[in-house]
C-alpha cells in the first residue's frame, strides 16, 4: 500500500514539474471607464497605429500585425466591425504594445493612467519579472505589454482603456508573437468591459 501511494506521489509530482516548463504566467490586466460602453453591435472601428505615448508611429511587423489581429478577434467578439476605407468609423481604437528582456531582480516600474479624470496605478507586481529554473540559476525573462484605448472618433474622448502584462521565459513557446497576443488580447477583453480601476490577474 505504501509503496503504492508512493509511486503516486512520485508521478504526480514529475507531471507538476513537466508542467512547469509549459504553464502560461497570469496576466495582470487593469481597465479603466467611465460607464459601461454602449455602443450597439455592428459599431464601425478604425485602428490607430501609433503607440498610447503619442511618440512616433509604430513601424508594421510582424508582430505589430500579431497584435492588430488579436485585438480585432476581441472586438469582433464584442459585436463591432472593422471599418472600411470608405467607411466612417464611430470609433478609434488605438493600440501599443511592449516586449523587453531583463533578469528577474529588474522589476518594470509602476505608470498611472486615468480615463475622465479616473486615476490608477498598473504595474502592482503580482508577480511579474519573477522566473525560476530547476536546473540552477534565473531564466531571461520577456516582459510582455498590450494597451488598447478606445476613443470616440467624433469628439476624441477616451471611452475605454486598458492593460495586460505578464512576464515569459524568452525561450518559452509563450513568448512567440502570436501565442503572446492572443494570451494577452484575451486577457485583456476577459469580461469586458471589466471593473474600472481594478487590477486582476487572469489565468
Amino acid at each position: 500500500m505504501m509503496r503504492s501511494s508512493s509511486v503516486a506521489l512520485l508521478t504526480a509530482a514529475a507531471l507538476a514539474l513537466g508542467g512547469c516548463a509549459t504553464v502560461v504566467p497570469p496576466v495582470e490586466v487593469t481597465r479603466f471607464h467611465n460607464a459601461l460602453p454602449g455602443w450597439a453591435s455592428g459599431t464601425r472601428y478604425a485602428i490607430a497605429t501609433a503607440p498610447l505615448d503619442g511618440s512616433a508611429a509604430a513601424m508594421p511587423s510582424i508582430e505589430w500585425n500579431s497584435y492588430r489581429a488579436a485585438v480585432e478577434q476581441q472586438l469582433q467578439r464584442q459585436g463591432l466591425v472593422a471599418a472600411g476605407s470608405n467607411d466612417r468609423a464611430s470609433l478609434l481604437v488605438r493600440i501599443s504594445f511592449e516586449r523587453s528582456e531583463q533578469l528577474p531582480e529588474a522589476r518594470r516600474s509602476p505608470v498611472s493612467v486615468g480615463v475622465g479624470g479616473s486615476t490608477g496605478s498598473y504595474g502592482s507586481g503580482l508577480g511579474l519579472g519573477i522566473g525560476f529554473n530547476l536546473g540552477g540559476g534565473p531564466k531571461r525573462m520577456a516582459d510582455l505589454q498590450l494597451s488598447v484605448r478606445i476613443d470616440d472618433a467624433t469628439t476624441g474622448q477616451a471611452i475605454w482603456e486598458g492593460r495586460a502584462q505578464t512576464a515569459v521565459p524568452v525561450k518559452a513557446p509563450a513568448a512567440q508573437p502570436s501565442l503572446a497576443a492572443a494570451k494577452l488580447a484575451e486577457a485583456l477583453f476577459r469580461d469586458f468591459p471589466g471593473e474600472s480601476g481594478r487590477t486582476i490577474s487572469v489565468p
